[in-house]
């Protein structure tokens, strides 16, 4: 095996990633507080050719520094938006024909290996904060909730692995290539 170079990667130029088909996924980010979360995020979505970022609340936004280390220049492909209220934002969406699902640990919640997306169906995924996870009042706008499963002690995951991980299923899901 060698390892390839970038040369050989195939990367999208930004124009090319801006009009190139996306993945029917929209995330929304509701109060994180951490920016290289929001960054991490940002690459997660560029890698997957992710629709729309909102980011609400209390949720930085580029241009910034910090966030800028782990987006690695993301936040110039990826589309996103901030909104003051995570709340709208579902709404809005919802009158789009969006399915919107918070992805938390609640009563009733799909685990993700059960969650089936429909075929030409659009998504959002709700994340949040840090420490709280999704507020009560965006799960309860939500049309459903997303759980990761998790066997250990702790039942909590960083939310950029959490979006990492609910991306990556609902990618390979959707038969996105």
């Amino acid at each position: 095996m060698r390892k390839l170079d970038n040369s050989e990667l195939d990367r999208k130029s930004v124009e090319d990633f801006k009009s190139a088909e996306k993945t029917p996924l929209i995330l929304v980010l509701d109060d994180i507080r951490s920016l290289h979360n929001i960054g991490s995020v940002f690459r997660t979505a560029d890698a997957f050719l992710i629709e729309k970022i909102y980011l609400c609340g209390i949720t930085a936004t580029p241009p910034n520094k910090e966030i800028h280390k782990t987006a690695l220049g993301a936040t110039e492909t990826v589309a996103w938006e901030h909104a003051k209220d995570v709340l709208e934002v579902i709404a809005d969406l919802q009158k789009e024909n969006v399915s919107v699902f918070a992805v938390e640990q609640v009563e009733n919640s799909i685990f993700l290996q059960d969650f089936k997306p429909e075929t030409g169906k659009k998504y959002a995924l709700v994340f949040g904060n840090e420490v709280f996870g999704v507020n009560q009042n965006a799960v309860a706008a939500s049309d459903g909730c997303i759980e990761i499963p998790q066997l250990g002690s702790k039942h909590s995951l960083n939310i950029s692995v959490s979006a990492g991980i609910v991306v990556w299923d609902l990618f390979q899901k959707m038969g996105a290539k």
